[in-house]
């Protein structure tokens, strides 16, 4: 698998016949708006040529159909990075998708050299601009690569379907579709993760074994990081006792005695599944305490025979249940938590320096809010949470584009399938933006026009307004409208304490969008969504004790970097916790989560 080499853009032009409403671009990391310049004819320059990373660029065209009303049309047209490359020497690319004459300039001027990599970590040179942390730590290694080794039917698909936020994990519906170890497989829903997908060990047969040994040994000698396997589960059915199951088949028997040293070096745990059926059969014999009864079984029956066979081998064990309920799901927790921290003991740089491995297994799991909260300071720390009050990364740079690198790194971390880029939208950053100025007024508070008593005597035969009404937002939503932003870093006094809010109010957002979209990460995100979490934090209590404490604490203590001891203070303190946070979850509909309407704001009118 190969990485696509970079565009580099000077501008994009965009002609039609049709009647056009609006142009967006999108690619990793970034939602641009392209301007008009007359009726049907679409132009974006950029003096300093738009890097595009990643595999492909997409246009988001919205067109005008005109029927008894107005209805915008939306297509989403993709473009591949290596169809654009061939041209690259008459600096321009020219083709027709959808009755769009598409034309994107390319510029010849080599990348800036802005970071060095340095044992993994991101270190300014002389020529510094602004560049998320997050970027040099996926060009060393953009997917957390896993093998997962299981007889047909132990539970694979599932496992990997919860613990990736994937709609489906078997073979055929992820790419490129077939189940050969040697195949990388790859979810468009989850483009941080690789699966190499194995099956268990059968009886008597040998070139299984030899195949998952050679691969093993083959991944070992790849000199980077990111083509070498980081983690490996080795997946067996719990036996339920009187069902005549055995743990272990022959073949894993043989691998176990004999072969497991092949392992060493390489983060390894044994999953037991089905542990429900186990749970349900202690409930069955009437175990006073069922669940302490199912580990002392899986201690004796599965943990110790294993132990015996693979002689000392450094495994760890985790039992996982089939079914999504909130006490079972804890066990998936505990198996991504045990696998980050063996990915980490095993890629570990130096201190306080996450390895690529360790940062894109956060990303990759969509299990646990916690360790994406985790990766948000890994990731802050290296850089640009740090000396926030010298301003000391930020020289000469306007705070629109310092909030920009502090957006993206944070976002990306948490790894939404968000295909239509809208968490890295200038929308949802002008919203947030918007949020943190409240903290000093630079930003006035706004009033809800969803909070309308929903006892009121209209109302009294019918739903709430929260179920009628269209999710407003509080704020007018884009980076345009944000004037404070507008200015260098250096110019607004305090300037470090709306980063501080920033950051905190941002990582909270997302933690409750995390925990909305928990039961179906594998579908794409909408607008619907990202407005209820934003909504329900703007909403809470917490928000505002964040603001409050961010306002009146001391950060001048010489020797001490107390400002990044706030951040991270706070934005340990989880909001699903909150009581206000719990009421708002419950008075949102599925419906609203799933809308895709735009973005709605309070008109200007009606503001304070």
């Amino acid at each position: 698998m190969s990485v696509a080499q970079p565009l580099r853009i000077s501008y994009i032009e965009l002609r039609s016949a049709k009647d056009i409403e609006s142009i967006e671009v999108l690619f990793l990391g970034c939602r641009r708006s392209i301007q008009r310049q007359d009726k049907n004819h679409f132009r974006e320059e950029f003096p300093e040529s738009l890097t595009v990373q990643g595999e492909a660029l997409s246009f988001l065209v919205r067109w005008k159909k005109w029927y008894s009303f107005y209805k915008p049309s939306v297509n989403n047209i993709q473009i591949r990075v290596r169809d654009v490359l061939p041209d690259s020497r008459s600096h321009k690319f020219q083709t027709e998708r959808s009755k769009l004459d598409i034309t994107i300039g390319l510029s010849s001027d080599p990348p800036p050299a802005d970071v060095v990599p340095t044992q993994g970590k991101s270190t300014p040179s002389s020529n510094d601009s602004l560049r998320p942390t997050t970027e040099a730590l996926l060009d060393q290694c953009p997917r957390f690569r896993i093998l997962v080794i299981g007889q047909s039917g132990v539970g694979k698909s599932t496992l990997i379907q919860r613990a990736f936020g994937i709609e489906k994990a078997s073979a055929e519906n992820l790419k490129p579709g077939r189940a050969l170890i040697e195949e990388e497989l790859i979810s468009p829903q989850n483009n941080r993760f690789v699966l190499h997908d194995s099956n268990g060990f059968e009886p008597a047969d040998n070139a299984n074994c030899d195949a998952v040994k050679s691969f093993i040994i083959d991944r070992k000698k790849r000199e980077h990081v990111k083509d070498q396997l980081h983690a490996v589960w080795l997946c067996f059915r719990i036996p339920i006792p009187g069902h005549g199951e055995r743990l272990l088949e022959d073949g894993a028997e043989t691998f176990l005695k004999e072969d497991t040293s092949v392992l060493q070096n390489i983060p390894t745990i044994v999953v037991f599944t089905k542990y429900d059926k186990l749970l349900t059969h202690m409930l069955m014999e009437k175990e006073t305490d069922p669940e302490a009864a199912a580990e002392q079984y899986l201690r004796k029956h599965c943990y110790a025979p294993i132990e015996e066979f693979a002689r000392g081998a450094d495994l760890s064990y985790v039992a996982v249940s089939s079914f999504a309920t909130p006490g079972l799901d804890e066990r998936r927790k505990r198996l991504i938590d045990l696998t980050h921290k063996k990915v980490t003991e095993r890629f570990k740089l130096q201190v306080d320096t996450p390895s690529p491995v360790s940062v894109v297994t956060l990303m990759a799991q969509r299990i646990s809010p916690q360790l994406k909260i985790q990766g948000s300071i890994d990731v802050g720390r290296q850089r640009y949470w740090t000396t926030l009050t010298s301003g000391a990364n930020f020289v000469d740079h306007t705070i629109t584009d310092c909030l920009a690198v502090i957006h993206t790194d944070i976002v990306c971390v948490w790894n939404f399938n968000d295909p239509l880029q809208y968490l890295y939208s200038d929308e949802f950053r002008g919203l947030m933006a918007n949020l943190a100025g409240t903290i000093d007024g630079s930003t006035p508070e706004s009033p809800r026009l969803s909070r309308i008593d929903s006892t009121s005597s209209i109302f009294k035969t019918g739903p709430p307004l929260v179920l009628l009404a269209p999710l407003i937002l509080p704020f007018e939503a884009g980076l345009g409208l944000v004037h404070w932003a507008r200015q260098t870093y250096h110019k607004l006094p305090d300037v470090h304490r709306k980063f501080m809010a920033y950051i905190v109010d941002l990582v909270h957002v997302l933690e409750i969008l995390f925990s909305l979209t928990a039961s179906n990460s594998g579908k794409k995100l909408t607008r619907g969504a990202v407005s209820s979490a934003f909504n329900a934090y703007y909403d809470s209590e917490m928000r505002y004790n964040v603001h409050r404490q961010i306002k009146s604490f001391d950060y001048k203590i010489p020797g001490r970097d107390t400002v990044l001891e706030e951040i991270i203070s706070l934005v340990g303190m989880s909001p699903i916790d909150d009581n206000d946070i719990s009421s708002a979850f419950q008075r949102i509909p599925l419906e609203s989560l799933e809308k895709d309407d735009e973005w709605f704001t309070i008109p200007s009118s009606q503001k304070v």
